[in-house]
């Protein structure tokens, strides 16, 4: 049976969409609080008896998402290729509606972006990379840490779909030769959705990177990381505490940020002043005090601790000690009774106390001030539809620490994962907890490895972590031993 769709703008405003079939016959889902008069209006428009479920608001958001937010990319590939779209109508005929999809303009570009994006926040995607070549317009997009290509086009459509982007983006479509930062503020199906825009000049044309920011992952809780046991214990010990500097490491892109925004989920209950100096702001919080750095006009890291040292706060987070300056300002408000949270680039947990030497900073003050530091990694979660159960040979179950012949899970692939045999990512953790044993060490200007030594007596290492996460089947061997090897390498 053919049934029209239901357009999105109606489907939206009235509360009623199209939700599939059940035996033969259309199903309308009905929003709580709806006036069902609308179905009479709906019986009109399908020209089929159909069948009603009257659903929650919440309900009926997710189904929202789920039947509107895909497009056919194909399609409208296809007709920027033929040259029906135009940087002409771009410019003069942009969609007003705030929402992404409710938008009834058929511009090619438009739609492609449009449909581009709706795909990426479906499947997960972290960043859209768009790179023009002599070749050709490659779109690829970063789903689960790996880069995976899902659209190639003619050379001639990028000028038309860079400039797209840089309206949206509300940067300056005139300028070609040196980088832009800007931000598009979208609603897909109405799930808040920051996107995060830059573009760069390249030899063929400007290359644009955008990177998803989805504001629910602003209210993730530690669980859902996937912090848990020791370390999880170390974290929250240190968020209970009145004051100290409590860290985060790790290389770029392994979720220290959002690990940092759990934590102050946790302390943000009203009654602390909660304040934040970042570059750039990721997610907007209700009832955190956000300030965005901005080295053009002297708002460095270090200039805006400074600053909201001076608002009165009980909790500040500094997006990254990358100087000496910063650290001297965050040893200082935590030594006066602040709790200080950051990050910090190092190879592990136990690294972060060597960088703040290298900072110049003195031990006596990183041992008073120090709480816990918590590295991580991100390693990809394997699909629960389609993972298979193997035994373990006699090498791998040595590496793992597992009986050889023990089942472990192996990726396998299916439509639900695209045949990738993953689906998300989990955090691997580490924690050090600064007790007088490391507070010791640390004024005794002891090496990594005897505060390693100690700090990981009862607590796994990012090395352990992994392979539990192995032995319980929620990733592979393959993922642990990269977790491994980056370890070792950076250790040598």
């Amino acid at each position: 049976m053919v049934v029209e769709p239901i357009p999105y703008a109606f489907a939206l405003k009235q509360g009623v969409l199209l939700a599939g079939e059940r035996d033969g016959a259309p199903v309308v889902a009905l929003r709580e609080g709806s006036d069902p008069r609308v179905l009479i209006e709906v019986r009109r428009h399908l020209t089929h008896a159909f069948a009603v479920d009257l659903v929650s608001a919440s309900r009926f958001d997710e189904l929202l998402a789920d039947h509107y937010a895909m497009d056919s990319r194909a399609a409208m590939a296809g007709a920027i290729a033929a040259g029906e779209g135009s940087l002409d109508l771009l410019a003069t005929d942009l969609p007003t509606a705030e929402d992404l999809l409710d938008s009834a303009d058929d511009a090619p570009a438009i739609r492609l972006i449009n449909g581009i994006i709706a795909d990426a926040a479906r499947q997960g995607v972290s960043d859209i990379h768009i790179e023009p070549y002599e070749s050709g317009l490659v779109v690829r997009m970063r789903i689960d840490g790996l880069l995976r290509e899902v659209l190639r086009m003619p050379a001639h459509v990028a000028p038309v779909v860079v400039s797209r982007i840089k309206v949206m983006a509300r940067l300056d479509i005139a300028e070609r030769r040196v980088p832009q930062d800007g931000r598009i503020g979208l609603t897909l199906g109405g799930k808040s959705l920051d996107v995060r825009v830059s573009t760069l000049p390249s030899r063929a044309g400007e290359r644009v990177v955008l990177r998803l920011l989805d504001k629910d992952t602003a209210g993730i809780d530690f669980d859902r990381l996937g912090l848990s046991g020791e370390a999880e214990r170390i974290l929250t010990t240190a968020l209970a505490e009145p004051n100290g500097i409590i860290l985060v490491t790790g290389p770029t892109g392994s979720g220290k940020t959002t690990t940092l925004y759990a934590a102050l989920k946790r302390l943000n209950d009203g009654s602390r002043n909660i304040l934040t100096v970042e570059d750039p702001v990721e997610y907007a919080v209700d009832g955190i005090g956000q300030t965005q750095v901005n080295p053009k006009v002297g708002l460095t890291f270090a200039a805006g601790l400074r600053a909201i040292l001076r608002q009165d706060p009980d909790v500040v987070m500094v997006g990254e000690i990358r100087d000496r300056e910063t650290a001297d300002i965050a040893v200082q408000a935590s030594l006066t009774g602040h709790l200080v949270l950051s990050t910090v680039h190092t190879n592990d947990a136990v690294g972060a106390i060597t960088r703040l030497r290298d900072m110049k900073v003195e031990p006596f003050l990183i041992a008073s001030s120090l709480r816990a530091v918590v590295a991580q990694r991100l390693v990809r979660r394997l699909c629960p539809d389609c993972r298979r159960a193997v035994p373990a040979d006699a090498s791998i179950a040595g590496m793992v620490g597992i009986a050889p012949g023990t089942a472990i899970f192996t990726a396998t692939g299916c439509p639900a994962c695209s045949n990738s045999g993953y689906r998300g990512r989990i955090g691997v953790y580490e924690a050090v907890q600064v007790d007088e044993t490391i507070r010791r060490l640390i004024n005794e200007s002891a090496d990594e490895s005897a505060i390693a030594a100690h700090a990981f007596l009862s607590g796994p290492t990012l090395t352990s972590a992994a392979r539990a996460l192995v032995q319980q089947g929620e990733t592979t061997v393959e993922e642990a031993i990269r977790i491994s090897r980056r370890e070792e390498g950076e250790a040598g």
